[in-house]
C-alpha cells in the first residue's frame, strides 16, 4: 500500500430484495475493493439522477485520465494516480453530489467549496445544475499530477 492503491474486494450489501443499502443521504453502501467494478457497482447503486451524474463524471475521468487508478473505500468511489495516491473522491448525499479534491487548494481557480482540512476543496453538483465540463477536465488534469491522498 506504499502508493496508497489497494485494498480487498468483497461483495457489496444488499436489501433482502436484492437491492444495494443506501445509507444516509442515499450514498450506496458499497464493499470496499480496488478497480473499475466496485466503482461501477457504486454507480449503479446511485439513487435517481445522481446514477447519471455519476455515469457521466466517470466517463468523463476515464476519457481524461486513461490510466487512472479506481476504488470504493469508505463507501466512496476514489480516483488516483499509481505512485501518486488518490486526487478525487465522490459521496452522494440527500440534495447533491460531493466532490472532493484532496489537493484541491493547490488547484486553479480552486473548487469552490472549503473544507475542514487545509488541503482539501469540494465541487458540488445538484440535480439541475450545468456542467461546466471543461473546468473539471482542468481539475482533474490538474490534480492528477500533484501527489495525492495516500490514507
Amino acid at each position: 500500500m506504499a502508493n496508497g492503491i489497494s485494498g480487498k474486494t468483497g461483495a457489496r450489501a444488499k436489501r433482502a430484495d436484492g437491492a444495494p443499502v443506501l445509507l444516509s443521504g442515499g450514498n450506496p453502501q458499497i464493499a470496499k475493493g480496488d478497480g473499475d467494478a466496485p466503482v461501477q457497482a457504486y454507480i449503479a447503486a446511485m439513487p435517481g439522477w445522481k446514477r447519471d451524474a455519476g455515469q457521466r463524471l466517470d466517463a468523463l475521468i476515464d476519457r481524461t485520465l486513461p490510466d487512472v487508478r479506481k476504488a470504493v473505500k469508505w463507501n466512496s468511489p476514489l480516483y488516483g494516480v499509481e505512485g501518486q495516491g488518490w486526487f478525487l473522491g465522490v459521496h452522494c448525499f440527500t440534495r447533491y453530489i460531493k466532490l472532493a479534491f484532496f489537493r484541491g487548494a493547490q488547484l486553479q481557480p480552486r473548487p469552490p467549496v472549503a473544507s475542514k482540512d487545509k488541503d482539501t476543496r469540494y465541487f458540488h453538483i445538484h440535480e439541475d445544475d450545468v456542467w461546466d465540463e471543461d473546468q473539471l477536465v482542468d481539475w482533474i488534469r490538474q490534480a492528477a499530477q500533484v501527489p495525492g491522498w495516500v490514507p
